[in-house]
């Protein structure tokens, strides 16, 4: 049947995002913010415009959708909500924009998509199915969450309020940034690391492989070659300017960001590099200025120090990783299985 038959279709609105409010508010590109208000609930999120023409998100919930976006209801009681989600996964919705300037999909088009759907019951036991997974994932995403939290906070307790093993035998000594523990410097960003250029590497040009290939906005695909040995940290140098990821393996960096060297450890610099205020040198296209970030003050803790916060912060990171990996797995694993629930090959019968 034709999507126009399955699906009722509603438009998104406008709206500022980066609120605060308790309702998500939904752009192409997933969650941008909150609000106070809603308009839809229990609903398809379809990217309509832009470089995530074509997404899908679900949310059982109330939400907001801004004008980005479509969103997509059941037509009849003969549908299921979230099987419609997996459904118009699996469409590859981003086929069928047009646009001369941007991508873009329209209601009219969707509604002659035609797709294969099988009855209701079968609807319930295919999204009961991939929701385990999603839930899974998203278990696992919530454990890595307080993981880094744990991190950052111990990073916070022992070199910003300076409530480390032993503080109380250390008495302060003033400094550039006020008041530090003797035995503490306070250094140049350019004096304990170099911020290194990534190289050109164009999406068609991109051969898939096992090396993750980062730009300013993080991971954006892989390559079949490496620019730098992992573990790793990538700073944002064009467009988002200043943000920080961190990488266990070999990597490719694109020219839109630097990769960190230094002699001091990176899993210490990559708390660091997120608290210093890197400033916009470019007024049409943000950029970061590496005279401008070397320049910067940073304070640098004795080495045993150093040393036993990397112990602490890798031993927390590495179970990160290691859930990480599991959600991967877990992602192929339904990515896989998806397409062959919804065609039948996967048999549904009952035991």
């Amino acid at each position: 049947m034709q999507l126009g038959d399955l699906i009722r279709f509603g438009n998104g609105k406008a709206i500022k995002p980066g609120g605060e409010g308790c309702y998500p508010v939904y752009g192409s590109n997933g969650i941008i913010g909150g609000s106070d208000e809603f308009r839809y609930e229990n609903g398809v999120i379809i990217g309509r415009v832009g470089a995530y023409c074509g997404s899908v998100a679900y949310c059982p919930d109330k939400f907001w959708a801004s004008d980005n976006t479509l969103v997509a209801f059941p037509a009849s009681e003969q549908a299921d909500t979230k099987f419609l989600f997996y459904l118009l996964t699996d469409a590859k919705l981003s086929r069928y924009a047009g646009g001369a300037a941007q991508p873009l999909v329209t209601q009219t088009v969707l509604k002659q998509v035609e797709v294969s759907v099988p009855p209701l019951p079968v609807q319930r036991r295919i999204a009961g199915i991939l929701s385990a997974y999603d839930e899974l994932m998203e278990n696992s995403q919530r454990r890595i969450r307080i993981l880094e939290a744990m991190a950052r906070a111990l990073y916070r307790e022992w070199f910003v309020h300076f409530r480390f093993p032993g503080h109380e035998k250390l008495p302060r000594v003033a400094s550039p940034l006020g008041d530090i523990p003797k035995g503490w410097e306070v250094k140049k960003l350019g004096d304990v690391l170099e911020l290194n250029y990534g190289k050109a590497l164009k999406k068609e040009d991109r051969r898939e492989g096992p090396f993750p290939v980062y730009g300013s906005s993080g991971m954006v695909g892989t390559h079949d070659a490496s620019l730098v040995k992992g573990p790793g940290i990538i700073v944002g140098r064009k467009g988002n300017v200043g943000s920080v990821f961190w990488c266990d393996d070999d990597f490719f960096v694109i020219d839109t960001a630097y990769f960190v060297t230094s002699s001091l450890p990176l899993r210490f610099l990559f708390y660091v590099l997120p608290t210093l205020n890197f400033i916009n040198s470019d007024a049409a296209v943000p950029g970061l200025s590496r005279n401008q970030a070397y320049g910067l003050e940073v304070l640098v803790p004795p080495a045993p120090l150093l040393a036993k916060f990397c112990e602490l912060a890798d031993t927390v990171e590495q179970q990160a990783s290691t859930l990480q990996r599991q959600i991967q797995n877990l992602r192929r694993t339904r990515d896989l299985l998806l397409p062959r629930l919804l065609s039948g090959q996967v048999n549904l019968k009952e035991n």
